[in-house]
């Protein structure tokens, strides 16, 4: 399913809602451009991965406290579609009511390689990108929130 930009800029205002939003190589590229002008902060993350539920809540508060400083967490669930709805339990226990979207990738290989060509789909996995839309630094595997931290705020 592909979603256009205006599509795209509503789901981050209008928040997570009922369902995920599903997300392919054209349309990650999408959200990437759509979010232009702010820092952004994906994370992909799975409900069977416990070092992804760990981290989870510390991202969306991290999220919170530099949010006012141009900082946009995305968080890209890995699961499966049909545990969408875990997916999106996992995101409410956790305290985030924003966009979230769920990975729905035509081919996986090309999707993770989308992303990052050095990544190989490990979880959890962290990307950020600058206010111009450039990756600038990935945390793959489980991140000190105190480096992921101090990584955001020099692109503040």
């Amino acid at each position: 399913m592909k979603i256009g930009i205006l599509a795209l800029l509503f789901l981050s205002i209008a928040g997570a809602g009922d369902k995920l939003t599903s997300l392919d190589e054209a349309s990650f590229a999408k959200l990437l451009a759509a979010n232009k002008g702010k820092v952004v902060l994906i994370d992909f993350w799975a409900t069977w991965c416990a070092p992804c539920r760990a981290e989870l809540p510390q991202l969306i508060k991290l999220d919170a406290k530099l949010r006012a400083k141009g900082l946009q967490l995305i968080p890209i669930s890995a699961d499966e579609p049909e545990k969408e709805a875990d997916a999106r339990k996992t995101l409410r226990q956790a305290g985030f009511s924003d966009a979230a979207y769920l990975k729905v990738a035509k081919d996986d290989d090309k999707f993770i390689d989308s992303v990052d060509a050095k990544w190989g789909g490990a979880l959890p996995a962290l990307f950020l990108y600058d206010r111009n839309g450039r990756k600038v630094k990935a945390f793959v595997g489980e991140a000190s929130m105190q480096d992921v931290e101090a990584a955001i705020t020099k692109l503040l």
